[in-house]
């Protein structure tokens, strides 16, 4: 759209504002249509460029079909300032043509001139009026003033900005310069109250309450000035007044998935906005599947919607199928066919693309069929839906405009032959409904008020509203905004089917997709996606946003509810040689600290303990503050510290064990860096072996693996052949049985990836759906015995920052590997 710039200069606007309308997708083909309407292609001044400007960033959709006779009077002098293009605006807004032009100047004030004299008295008799209250108030009335000038009727039709510049000039002839009396005055903050201790899981579920977090959503930007129920006007009034009856005036949309794949990251923003606007508005919301593709859909991916949508913490007010109303919408078909507005055609697809212009978009043709007899039609209509044509070989398509540039209205498909088996009607339909056929008019019959969809839909809701015209039933509203992209991944569901048949990646569910169930299992809470996709609200322009934002709210959230563990991933074995080998002491640890609601476990400590490899280093350094000969370190929850006094390695150079004296004499200094450990103590169990520990990083090199410039050789030549490690000597405190059975008690075991944790110093992880763990086993005896394999995932790394990697290596700091790539 560069090609628009240079137009847009003409007309007044800098290169800057240029460039930015250009960007800007909604305004910029807006803005071109009102300069070629009002004949400004050559040019125009710079004051009435300003109001087509304006005309086109403020032109409301019900006005929509007046553009071209408001830039018209914008050109000629009609329309001279933007109170008076608001008012028109809002006058056609409730009308439909024709025009009654003598109404319209009236309401515009078409006609009337406001002089700056008369400006300038106005102001002057409407500050005496208001003299002492001015005087005595400053400059703090300005801004009331300047409100209460324009609500005058004899400035209704007076240039705004002219007003405000008069309003401040006779404010500084009566005052003189703003001083400290004008100055804003801070309100003293009142203390408040204590809060009552409360749990911090409970705090968290709390400030992730879908009904808390997407709320704020709805009440600002586009989406808040969106109509209310009712508000919508139909080609017949009382289609309108039947919708109301049956919703009794209540918000009602849906969540239209096809079921055809697993959902990704961006239906949850679908789900997030469909749900929650219905929530905000006290209003309800359908999971209706668009079931029109037997040839697509699998049972599994039914369950998985619904389980997912759930999962989410919503909850539809009714499920329903596209496919419950084939007959309503084979009945509509032939009401279209019978008003002359479809036919059947036996054109091949190149032959239909043909008519469309093909590839180098050339002038459209009608083909042979579109004239075909209407009853000749309903003949060969009631043909195809006995079976009586092989599949492709002929279709229902819409009677639309070619001649239209919408690509929409390029006379759609309505029916087409499949003989598959349908999922829920068996063979009853050898005939289908497209999802341009079916869309509409199932939101129609189900009465939705908001049919909210993303921005690739917006050429379509010029045809949604002239097929639900055409058929003359309730049309409801149609509104895009921009989907949900992340970096570092694809979500195209052909590109996941490939790398899945490929075994590229482990199924659907694999955690390094953004598949919502491999999100889920890599341990993703519902909230922090929840949280993810309210921070980012409903923006009209499509972006992508890094994928780093979510891991922050997982982040966020797990810290404030997930209990600490201490685990080892690659353990050295540490002996405190100046304790007894009998030593035992249990030390009792918060399950998170400073948060006693969050509850406590005992673990022994031993003169036998494990601690990472990574955090013992046999060459010392002043800016290394771990375990090395020599050097002293604490052990988290451990009264003294240990020094290291001796390394011992076996034949084969590699440390077997490092010895260390337990620092319990007077005088010992605090030490500078805590490490975590576990215990050798095998009557207590510990430590407990892990059978693995997965450890998940980006799937993708680059933001846009898609990008063909970025990756020439295509998407699977960026997968990121280090984005999966495994562990498996890795070991574990005893807490972690006392922690299982808090969350079966609490969960009934459901949902192993329900099962979170913070490994100290090392992540947030969960259990894996590989662990076997036999949930009735544990829920009546122990734990410990009813765990046969524990396989858990990384699900994301603790925070730290990126700039400071190579002092978080050396000072023990976990480096977040999920950073952001090229």
């Amino acid at each position: 759209m560069d090609d628009l710039i240079p137009l847009f200069v003409k007309v007044g606007l800098t290169e800057q504002k240029a460039k930015d309308t250009v960007k800007n997708k909604k305004l910029a083909p807006t803005f071109e249509r009102v300069i070629l309407e009002s004949g400004s292609v050559n040019g125009c001044s710079k004051e009435t460029g300003n109001l087509l400007y304006f005309l086109a960033s403020k032109i409301t959709k019900d006005a929509e079909v007046h553009l071209p006779f408001l830039s018209r009077k914008i050109a000629s002098g009609d329309l001279k300032t933007t109170e008076q293009v608001s008012a028109a605006i809002a006058f056609l807004d409730e009308k439909l043509p024709p025009i009654d032009e003598a109404a319209f100047n009236e309401e515009a004030g078409v006609g009337i001139t406001v002089t700056p004299e008369q400006i300038k008295d106005v102001i002057a008799s409407y500050i005496a009026e208001n003299k002492s209250n001015i005087e005595e108030n400053r400059y703090r009335t300005l801004g009331p003033s300047l409100a209460a000038t324009k609500k005058l009727p004899e400035l209704r039709w007076a240039d705004g900005a002219a007003v405000k510049t008069e309003l401040e000039a006779q404010y500084l002839a009566l005052l003189g310069p703003k001083d400290e009396r004008d100055a804003p005055q801070k309100k003293k903050k009142e203390p408040k109250p204590a809060p009552a201790a409360k749990s911090t899981v409970e705090e968290a579920a709390k400030s992730v309450d879908p009904a808390a977090t997407v709320k704020k959503m709805f009440f600002e930007g586009e989406i808040s000035n969106l109509h209310k129920p009712g508000g919508n006007k139909q080609i017949n009034p009382e289609l309108m007044k039947k919708h109301l009856e049956v919703t009794g005036g209540k918000v009602v949309t849906r969540f239209p998935p096809e079921p055809n794949g697993y959902l990704h990251i961006g239906h949850a923003k679908a789900i997030n906005v469909n749900f929650g606007y219905a929530k905000a508005h006290n209003g309800i919301t359908y999971l209706r599947y668009d079931d029109t593709n037997p040839e697509a859909e699998e049972e599994k991916y039914f369950t998985s919607i619904l389980d997912t949508v759930r999962w989410l913490g919503f909850e539809p007010f009714k499920i329903t199928y596209s496919s419950d109303y084939f007959q309503e919408l084979y009945e509509l078909a032939i009401k279209l066919i019978k008003k002359g507005l479809a036919y059947t055609c036996q054109c091949t697809g190149d032959e239909i693309a043909a008519h469309r212009g093909g590839e180098n978009r050339g002038p459209r043709t009608a083909c042979v069929h579109r004239d075909r007899p209407i009853e000749e039609t309903l003949k060969q209509f009631q043909m195809m839906k006995d079976g009586r044509f092989k599949e492709g070989e002929i279709t229902l398509r819409m009677k639309m405009d070619l001649e239209n540039g919408n690509p929409q209205f390029w006379d759609l498909i309505a029916y087409r032959i499949l003989y598959t088996p349908h999922h829920r009607t068996g063979s009853q339909w050898c005939i289908y409904p497209t999802y341009d056929f079916t869309h509409c008019l199932v939101d129609s019959l189900e009465n939705i008020t908001h049919s909210l969809c993303t921005l690739e839909f917006r050429l379509s809701r010029e045809s949604y509203y002239w097929l639900c015209d055409a058929v003359e039933v309730y049309k409801p509203v149609q509104w895009e905004y921009a989907r949900l992209n992340v970096t570092n991944t694809v979500m195209s569901k052909r590109k996941i089917l490939k790398m899945v048949n490929e075994n590229y990646v482990n199924g659907w569910d694999d955690p390094r997709l953004f598949t919502l169930v491999g999100i889920r299992r890599r341990g993703v809470p519902p909230e922090a996606i929840n949280n993810f996709v309210a921070e980012l609200g409903i923006s009209l322009y499509n972006a992508q946003t890094d994928v780093i934002r979510l891991d922050n709210h997982t982040r966020d959230y797990l810290d404030r509810t997930a209990p600490r563990l201490m685990t080892i991933l690659k353990p050295v074995k540490v002996v405190i040689e100046n304790l007894p080998n009998d030593h035992l002491e249990m030390l009792t640890i918060p399950n998170k600290p400073r948060d006693p609601a969050m509850g406590e476990h005992t673990v022994p400590f031993t003169n036998t303990v494990y601690i990472e490899a990574a955090d013992f280093r046999e060459q010392d350094s002043p800016d290394y503050y771990r375990l090395a000969p020599g050097k002293t370190v604490g052990l988290l929850h451990v009264k003294c510290p240990i020094t290291c006094t001796e390394v011992v390695k076996d034949a084969n150079g590699n440390i077997s064990e490092i010895r260390c004296r337990y620092e319990n004499g007077e005088g010992v200094k605090k030490p500078k860096t805590y490490i975590h450990w576990v215990a050798d103590s095998p009557k207590h169990g510990s430590p407990i072996k892990l059978d693995e520990i997965r450890l998940y990083e980006i799937l993708f090199n680059h933001a846009n693996p898609s990008d063909k410039t970025l990756v020439p050789e295509g998407y699977l030549s960026d997968i990121n052949e280090n984005s999966i490690s495994l562990e498996t000597g890795a070991i574990a405190e005893i807490g972690l049985w006392d922690h299982l059975k808090d969350w079966i008690a609490k969960t009934g075991g459901k949902d192993l990836e329900s099962a979170r944790w913070q490994f100290v110093r090392n992540g947030y992880f969960c259990l894996d759906k590989d662990t076997e763990l036999d949930i009735n086993a544990a829920k009546t005896g122990n734990v410990r015995d009813a765990a046969k394999r524990l396989v858990f995932n990384r699900t994301v790394t603790l925070k730290e920052d990126s700039s400071k990697d190579d002092a978080a290596v050396r000072k023990g700091g976990i480096i977040d590997t999920r950073k952001k790539r090229a």
